[in-house]
């Protein structure tokens, strides 16, 4: 009896097993990549063991993974995958936020309130005197705001790497020309340097900074040489009182329950739009609110800034780098560099 000829897998048949095989790279470069970059972050040992488990890792994936896609049913190798993955996503679990850990001198104190009406009583203001990014005199001050005599809403941006990137900072200006600045921001360890990338895989917490002027926007503009911009955000009184409480209930909260900094989505913009969409429901999203150096735009099109301006005279207008870094230490360091600031409509 002759053979029955084996016919080919129909194209469709054959198509769907391409596409599962391309799936399945996909999640496993994914994983690899994860895993890797988690155990960089945070492996114990020091960098070299880091460096050493996160290869172990990979190889661990990569090998497991191949295995089991080439052959669906090779249930030992799937196990082998499963179970370096449950390990793994336990370890990862333990990896919780502190507020008790060796904090660099400008995130060592947290900023706490009490409130009294319209009274508020600050502590642990911020107001250093920098000299150099590691020379500078630490001072604390314990400051009293009223409320009631709020007057401004200014949004800062300081763009420390290139056009796209900016750090977002909102100064509150009371009719005595006091202005205080709040700023969230990573809360790095004692000699720890800054990482984007590590940013994503927990391992520095969020610090929520109220300062003076002349601290936290002369730092930038004088020690770091990051361009430092300058905007009025118009918004009624009740909004701009809210918006300040705002972030005293979320100093309160951090100081009660920390939290990792995360750098796609609990930075130092997403909070303060998620604070912001609690006072005005119904803000759209934007990816101007990730790439936050392009936030002027999108402050802008909402009908926050002032009017009667272009986008581009409002930043020329608004660069306050030069003005910060000439104004002397006897000045009035806020009036300085609000010298030629649009605040009303034209």
């Amino acid at each position: 009896m002759p053979p029955v000829p084996v016919q080919p897998r129909p194209l469709l048949q054959r198509a769907a097993a391409i596409a599962v095989r391309a799936v399945g790279i996909l999640l496993g470069l994914v994983l690899a990549g994860f895993g890797a970059l988690a155990l960089w972050s945070h492996a114990p040992g020091g960098r070299l063991a880091a460096v050493a488990l996160a290869v172990l890792w990979v190889i661990w994936v990569g090998t497991t993974g191949l295995l089991a896609s080439a052959d669906p049913r090779a249930w030992r190798a799937w196990g082998l995958l499963t179970a370096g993955c449950v390990l793994l996503g336990l370890w990862w679990g333990t990896i919780t936020p502190s507020n008790d850990r060796v904090w660099a001198a400008d995130v060592a104190r947290t900023l706490r309130a009490e409130r009294q009406g319209s009274e508020v009583v600050l502590y642990n203001v911020r107001n250093f005197d920098w000299r150099g990014e590691d020379d500078y005199t630490a001072r604390w001050e314990t400051r009293r705001y009223d409320l009631d005599r709020l007057r401004s809403v200014d949004m800062a941006l300081s763009y420390w790497m290139g056009p796209a990137i900016a750090h977002t900072l909102v100064s509150f200006g009371f009719d005595d020309g006091r202005q205080l600045v709040f700023s969230v921001e990573v809360r790095k360890e004692r000699h720890e340097q800054f990482s984007a990338l590590a940013g994503f895989f927990k391992r520095y917490e969020l610090a929520l900074v109220a300062a003076d002027e002349r601290d936290i926007l002369g730092v930038r503009a004088r020690v770091r040489d990051e361009d430092v911009y300058l905007y009025r955000v118009h918004m009624p009184a009740p909004a701009m009182r809210a918006l300040f409480e705002q972030y005293l209930d979320e100093a309160e909260s951090l100081r009660n329950t920390p939290r990792f900094y995360q750098t796609l989505t609990a930075n130092c913009t997403t909070i303060v739009y998620a604070m912001m969409q609690r006072i005005a429901p119904g803000l759209p999203l934007d990816l101007r609110l990730l790439a936050s150096g392009y936030l002027p735009s999108y402050v802008q099109e909402v009908g926050a800034l002032t009017t009667g301006y272009s986008l581009q005279e409002l930043k020329a207008r608004g660069r306050i780098t030069e003005r910060a870094r000439q104004a002397g230490p006897n000045a009035d360091f806020s009036a300085a560099i609000r010298q030629g600031l649009p605040v009303q409509a034209r």
